[in-house]
C-alpha cells in the first residue's frame, strides 16, 4: 500500500488489487458493507491508511479515501466526499477515522 496516489481512481484501482474489495458507506456509528448489506460498528474497524484528494478548481470536489480492515479480516474502501467532519456521525466514528 502506497502512502500517496496521484488520483482517486488510481488509488481505488490499486487498493482493490491489494485486497481492499469491500465497498463501505459511512453511517452514524460505523459503516455499512454495501455488498453484504451488513453494519460494522466503529469498534470493529481499523483504518489502515487515509488518502486525501483535493479538487483543482472546486473545493466541493475534495474527498477522503479510507483503507479499512474489519475485526473479521474483511478489507475495503470508504469514500467520503468532504471528509469526516462534514456529516452527522458519532464522536466514536470521528475518532476512528482520524489517523494518529
Amino acid at each position: 500500500m502506497k502512502n500517496a496516489y496521484e488520483t482517486l481512481s488510481e488509488a481505488i484501482e490499486e487498493l482493490k488489487k491489494e485486497g481492499f474489495t469491500q465497498d463501505y458507506n459511512l453511517q452514524d456509528k460505523g459503516v455499512k458493507n454495501k455488498e453484504k448489506n451488513s453494519h460494522i460498528p466503529a469498534e470493529d474497524l481499523n483504518v489502515l491508511q487515509m488518502y486525501r484528494f483535493e479538487g483543482n478548481t472546486n473545493p466541493d470536489d475534495n474527498s477522503v479515501l479510507y483503507a479499512i480492515e474489519t475485526a473479521k479480516g474483511e478489507r475495503g474502501l470508504l469514500l467520503d466526499a468532504y471528509g469526516v467532519y462534514s456529516g452527522n456521525i458519532s464522536r466514536e466514528m470521528m475518532d476512528k477515522l482520524r489517523i494518529h
